[in-house]
């Protein structure tokens, strides 16, 4: 399974803790860590100095290793364990599954189901609630979508649009386009 794995498992770079101006890089790779810094500050002292790196393999960080204290501090606890669990070798491949694919695999999901997969993280909750996933669901669930339905739902959401009845969508339609015809011509 292991070598299914590019060869760059996780990568994030970002800046120091206030008041540091100073950039850092944390990449794992399938054997080592490799933690990278530029000093950014206009001191005399620090203008010339070189970016640097420090790499160590998965079972040297796992051991007592100063990159673990950085990575806390940089990235903070959430990626120093997400680091943890890659180098220990468990890998979370839905993680590494990109948001379309994670969408179109969503949307074939019962409702309930994407209800209780919203609940298991974050990311999941955002891409639950996606328009874009709502908008496939009800895609898939109706016949022809008009472009009155369209723009009702870009004004309502794909989701609450779903849920909401036959009958209520012809009032919500109706009332939409009395008040376009109302609008003079010249914000048209």
């Amino acid at each position: 399974m292991a070598s299914w794995l590019p060869e760059t498992l996780f990568e994030i770079v970002g800046q120091g803790p206030a008041p540091s101006k100073d950039y850092y890089q944390l990449l794992v790779t399938r054997f080592q860590v490799i933690f990278r810094w530029w000093k950014i500050s206009l001191r005399s002292e620090y203008r010339s100095a070189k970016p640097g790196e420090a790499k160590e393999t998965h079972e040297d960080f796992l051991e007592k290793s100063h990159l673990q204290v950085q990575i806390a501090l940089i990235f903070g606890s959430r990626i120093l364990d997400y680091v943890f669990n890659l180098c220990e070798g468990k890998f979370d491949f839905l993680e590494r599954l990109s948001d379309s694919l994670l969408l179109n695999i969503i949307s074939y999901l019962d409702l309930e189901d994407v209800a209780r997969l919203s609940q298991t993280s974050r990311r999941f909750a955002k891409l639950c609630t996606s328009d874009e996933l709502w908008e496939q669901i009800v895609r898939s669930s109706c016949d022809h979508i008009t472009p009155d339905m369209r723009a009702l739902a870009q004004d309502m959401g794909w989701r609450r649009m779903y849920f909401t009845n036959k009958l209520q969508l012809q009032r919500h339609l109706r009332k939409r386009k009395q008040r376009q015809g109302s609008q003079p011509s010249s914000q048209l």
